[in-house]
């Protein structure tokens, strides 16, 4: 069968469809990714098994439209309400949807999957019948933040003379530890076992934490956003070097320099979070769906340091899980580490969410599944 994946062009929000690209692959299936061309040489190592259908303009095109459209608005540093709903579900569907059914109709896909904030993908459902399901990033939104993107979504259908559909199922990867408590999904839920971002190849990162130093190992990532050199170096500041060996990684922002790596201390760019962890006692990020799931997937307990988007629904999950401390400033984190290596319940929490994680179906187990569901609805027509 032919399977389309649909997200928005940024790392954050593709890497979760990689997974599912594989187990589809592997199982025989022809995959396409269906998000900007921009992204088609900057995620191919990452998604090597689904080849770009390239649709729409990247984000800060995006962002420009946004900004025309509310004037005086700066919609990538101070994101507001109205602003974040025009960009998802206003101005980038308006500068991708019409290319994009184009370029599905061509590719004649029998399911579609989009990550929880895509809503070209859905559209491109409608237009050509075929049915969808979404993929969360981690625990399940609350209403009031997806509400205002679905209403202004609403009026692109109505241009285009569309009818939406409700997603078939809501593949979820987040365990019942870290969902909201009392959610139910609206949809057939799937459960789905997650782990941290890996490439087929391996990247030949080789652990920077010295060996036999008697030291806990703490691994510092805030993702691609928010690694300021100085919030880094205020971060390892707070931090007992005595203690703590740390390997920070590095944003990717041009023309930023980081610190000269020192003895116990070392800065990395951009390697799959997989090969991050090893040897790796605890974390330390910003509470990003993919970095908490991730991290616990292999049982090490986190400080949380949320700073926007949904990393603060992340990191109080995370926290009500037992697994993880979250702190307000990251003068806290040197405290926040020293309290997690003296209790053991911490760290027993996080095993205990890995035991969860591994145990729920895998990426081919919904593969499957979906394409089951397929299978039966075109045999009962």
């Amino acid at each position: 069968m032919r399977i389309l994946l649909s997200g928005v062009p940024a790392f954050g929000h593709l890497l979760p469809l990689a997974p599912l690209a594989a187990a589809a692959h592997r199982a025989g299936h022809e995959v396409r990714l269906l998000t900007s061309g921009g992204m088609t040489d900057v995620i191919a190592a990452d998604i090597p098994d689904a080849p770009v259908l390239g649709a729409g303009p990247m984000p800060d095109v995006v962002f420009a439209e946004v900004a025309r459209r509310f004037d005086g608005s700066d919609p990538a540093r101070n994101p507001q309400p109205e602003t974040v709903a025009d960009f998802f579900a206003g101005s980038r569907v308006d500068l991708s949807v019409d290319e994009a059914i184009e370029k599905a109709r061509a590719f004649a896909p029998d399911l579609i999957i989009a990550e929880a904030t895509d809503f070209v993908g859905p559209m491109v459902a409608a237009a050509l019948g075929v049915p969808w399901s979404v993929l969360a990033f981690g625990p399940a939104v609350p209403d009031e933040f997806t509400a205002p993107m679905r209403e202004v979504v609403s009026a692109r259908y109505r241009e285009r003379n569309l009818t939406s559909t409700a997603p078939k199922n809501y593949i979820d990867p987040s365990p019942e530890a870290l969902q909201q408590p009392g959610w139910v999904s609206p949809v057939n839920r799937l459960p789905i076992r997650t782990g941290a971002h890996s490439r087929a190849e391996s990247s030949g990162y080789v652990s920077l934490f010295p060996a036999g130093s008697g030291k806990k190992n703490v691994l510092i990532t805030l993702g691609t956003v928010f690694s300021d050199p100085t919030v880094v170096s205020t971060i390892i500041s707070s931090i007992d070097r005595t203690r703590f060996n740390i390997v920070a990684t590095k944003g990717v922002i041009p023309g930023v320099r980081y610190p000269e790596d020192e003895d116990g201390l070392s800065y990395v760019s951009f390697v799959p979070l997989a090969e991050l962890l090893n040897d790796v006692d605890i974390v330390v990020n910003a509470g990003g769906a993919g970095t908490v799931l991730g991290t616990l997937s292999r049982g090490i307990p986190m400080v949380v340091w949320p700073q926007g988007a949904d990393q603060f629904i992340n990191a109080a999950r995370a926290a009500a899980s037992g697994s993880a401390i979250v702190v307000n400033d990251p003068g806290e984190i040197g405290a926040s580490l020293r309290a997690i290596t003296e209790n053991a319940h911490i760290s027993d929490a996080a095993h205990r969410v890995a035991e969860e994680i591994e145990s729920l179906p895998t990426t081919g187990d919904v593969i499957a599944e979906l394409l089951r569901q397929v299978a039966s609805a075109e045999a009962a027509a």
